[in-house]
């Protein structure tokens, strides 16, 4: 006889308590052990000697562990990190003495408490022109529309096209095909273009920075002929606020910012100014980290600090770890290794893989050969809590979505 031993795995708060009836286990006691079955890992910044260890005796006293350096362990050193160990339960017990201990303590309760929150709920649903964006219940598609002509996907306009015309069109097929937004960009944002760094050097061949005046004749005349016809919210990709501003007034709904606010000091103002819903994504000039999760949603947080203290409430911000900006390819697939961490920030995260370098460094692909590559980078993304993708190919796509919706969050 076997008794057939087995891992229960990848089971959310939802599932667990669905494993307990099916052994029967009584109401009072899957309240007790729904908490007890989760098990979490935490890992903190700027942490004092004095603290770290404090922190450490505390949650050793509830059953779990901290891990610490050696310094910090020896009361030595200056400011560092720990990894904190344990069941919700376990956490549970710590935040309600935390916020009587000293040096800094009862802030990072608080923090703690937060990120603990927003690992297991969804956030707040969002309404964007009319439609409602409930975060959890499916993955969401953005349909890209590009208005250069020196696009890196090879998507943008072709020699002789009528701009307004080749965009009404191609948002007439994203919409048939399932997209929820459509987001149009004036300038390419390629590696080593002007919008993909601080310091702008020689961009590659064939590869211009866009003005302004430039950017705002490629979009402006596309969002008011969409306005007047598409039932989809409109997101403008740029990062520069007098062009934000501008797509706003002509009437698009939300801004999809590359550099996360951080690099036109206007940008934050303006999107506060419109209430209009904002994607604020990480980026680096060039690759170099110690931390590169860590590094990553640091960014994130001041990017939804400078919203939300320009006046943009909580729940109208999106974010995205900008997968193929400032990243090495080894970067990147850690990112998406490990995309479910973003979920701690509190925020709905945005997947951009679209026929990205990650997928033509890993298999060897020119630009339009990636379609698979992206597929796959999708369906890892969605299980690891990706609430919206960006894609070139919205109807593959949006397949992609739809089947690994049915398997992760058991949608049909």
């Amino acid at each position: 006889m076997s008794f057939n031993p087995r891992l229960l795995s990848g089971l959310n708060p939802g599932e667990l308590m669905e494993e307990f009836k099916k052994i029967d286990v009584s109401p009072e006691g899957m309240a007790i052990m729904k908490e007890k079955g989760q098990f979490v890992l935490v890992k903190v910044d700027r942490l004092s000697p004095q603290a770290a260890n404090i922190l450490k005796q505390e949650m050793l006293a509830k059953g779990g562990e901290v891990a610490l350096g050696k310094e910090h362990a020896r009361f030595q050193g200056g400011r560092g990190q720990a990894i904190i160990m344990g069941t919700r339960a376990q956490y549970r017990r710590l935040l309600a003495v935390l916020p009587r201990q000293p040096f800094g303590l009862p802030a990072l309760a608080k923090e703690l408490a937060a990120v603990l929150e927003a690992y297991n709920s969804p956030p707040v649903s969002l309404t964007v022109k009319g439609r409602d964006f409930v975060w959890g219940k499916r993955t969401y598609i953005m349909g890209i529309i590009n208005l250069t002509p020196d696009s890196f996907s090879g998507d943008g306009l072709k020699k002789g096209d009528n701009p307004v015309s080749a965009a009404l069109k191609q948002a007439e097929r994203f919409l048939a095909e399932g997209a929820d937004i459509l987001d149009i960009g004036g300038e390419s944002t390629r590696p080593g273009t002007a919008g993909n760094a601080f310091k702008t050097g020689p961009a590659p061949s064939g590869v211009e920075a866009v003005s302004e005046e430039e950017e705002m004749k490629r979009i402006l005349p596309v969002i008011e002929e969409l306005v007047k016809i598409s039932p989809l919210p409109l997101s403008v990709d740029t990062y520069k606020a007098t062009v934000a501003r501008a797509a706003l007034e002509a009437g698009a709904d939300m801004v999809n910012d590359i550099w996360g606010l951080q690099r036109d000091p206007e940008m934050a103002a303006v999107v506060a100014r419109f209430q209009a819903p904002v994607i604020v994504m990480h980026n680096k000039t060039v690759p170099g980290y110690k931390d590169l999760l860590g590094e990553v949603a640091g960014f994130l947080r001041q990017s939804i600090t400078r919203a939300e203290t320009a006046g943009l409430p909580r729940e109208k911000i999106i974010i995205d770890p900008g997968i193929g900006f400032g990243k090495t390819l080894e970067d990147n697939l850690e990112i998406l290794a490990r995309f479910e961490e973003f979920k701690s920030l509190g925020r709905p995260v945005l997947l951009g893989t679209s026929r990205k370098s990650v997928i033509g460094l890993t298999l060897n692909l020119p630009v339009m050969d990636r379609k698979e590559g992206t597929a796959a980078t999708v369906a890892v993304g969605i299980t690891k809590g990706a609430d919206l993708i960006r894609v070139h190919d919205v109807k593959e796509m949006a397949m992609v979505a739809g089947m690994t919706d049915a398997v992760i969050r058991r949608r049909v």
